[in-house]
């Protein structure tokens, strides 16, 4: 775990405990035996959201489902710690009661199994986010690692407009230039790019250029920055890197439209099996390093700090480290 020593200023502590500190995305190992209550950093660090994902690319509905069940029934079983997210007001209820609000999220289409209603049915199971594609082509569109880029499909259209109707928050990340710009232009709520980093800090294929982010604004989202070593720069996983992508992103949409999405995921040993299982869904740009760093839950005081030295206004810290985030469940879940 890397240890950061960030100067703190005056009542930071005070600032950081009142702030609505949001994670937008985290991976636990995909496994219905997994121990979920590796969550609980997350609440440690100050966090009182988290979204989790539950299924991607690779998984049908049965083997999602299956995950999806075993999460949820940790959560529900310990009330003492997790607040099951159904609402804006559960988050706020585990906000002042010390506890971890935590939500699902997909990351692909594939989960559906190929059926539009089924959306309902994961937001009734507490999937409150989508991504729409995961790096390659699928029903749905166009992935930001394939060869051409084909855009929203008919399919992709209709999920979109499902997801507006259930209040499940349409998510670009991941998805190809095409893609991610259709999506901007379809969905009738805000769309956010959940978990990515910023192209024209770092160039690599997952990271999203300007424009990318501008249109995300336009529709009310927000970018949630990304704490992934290859994404942020050479598998970098300094605060200092990290920064330099929220610094650019805010600089093109304003702080309002900035968050933080970390993807931190909790086991490497499962990473290294997913790159290893799922060859076409990850470049060799994923293999380059021994393994993939990610920014861990831990760090999540230090990042605040890292805000309010570079004098962000004590606002724009508490929109980024969550209320932004806040913002869009409260236009768009049901």
């Amino acid at each position: 775990m890397k240890q950061e020593h960030v100067k703190t200023p005056p009542d930071f502590a005070a600032e950081y405990a009142r702030a609505m500190v949001w994670e937008q995305h985290c991976c636990l190992p995909l496994d219905p035996d997994t121990r979920v209550d590796e969550l609980w950093r997350y609440a440690e660090a100050g966090a009182s959201f988290v979204s989790v994902n539950v299924g991607y690319a690779p998984h049908d509905i049965t083997g999602t489902i299956t995950v999806l069940s075993a999460f949820r029934r940790h959560v529900l079983m310990n009330p003492d710690r997790y607040v099951l997210v159904g609402s804006v007001d559960d988050v706020r209820r585990a906000k002042a009661t010390g506890r971890l609000a935590v939500a699902f999220d997909l990351e692909d289409t594939g989960p559906l199994g190929g059926r539009v209603d089924t959306v309902q049915t994961y937001y009734d199971l507490g999937v409150r986010t989508m991504l729409l594609t995961y790096n390659q082509r699928n029903a749905a569109g166009s992935g930001c690692h394939d060869d051409s880029d084909g855009g929203l499909t008919e399919f992709g259209r209709e999920v979109v407009a499902e997801m507006n109707r259930v209040g499940m928050v349409v998510d670009a990340t991941h998805c190809s230039y095409r893609t991610s710009m259709d999506i901007f232009a379809a969905s009738k709520a805000p769309v956010v790019l959940s978990h990515s980093a910023t192209r024209a800090i770092h160039d690599h294929e997952r990271n999203v250029w300007d424009d990318q982010i501008e249109a995300c604004a336009e529709t009310g989202g927000v970018i949630g920055i990304n704490g992934v070593g290859i994404f942020l720069g050479e598998n970098d996983t300094s605060t200092e890197a990290l920064m330099r992508h929220i610094d650019h992103a805010v600089s093109l949409v304003g702080w309002e439209h900035v968050g933080l999405g970390l993807d931190f995921c909790f086991s490497g040993e499962d990473t290294g099996d997913e790159l290893t299982q799922n060859p076409d869904l990850f470049p060799p740009s994923y293999r380059q390093w021994d393994r993939i760093d990610f920014i861990e839950p831990e760090r999540l005081p230090a990042i605040a700090a890292a805000l309010a030295n570079r004098s962000y206004s004590s606002e724009a810290v508490r929109g980024i480290l969550g209320e932004n985030f806040l913002r869009v469940a409260e236009n768009v879940w049901r």
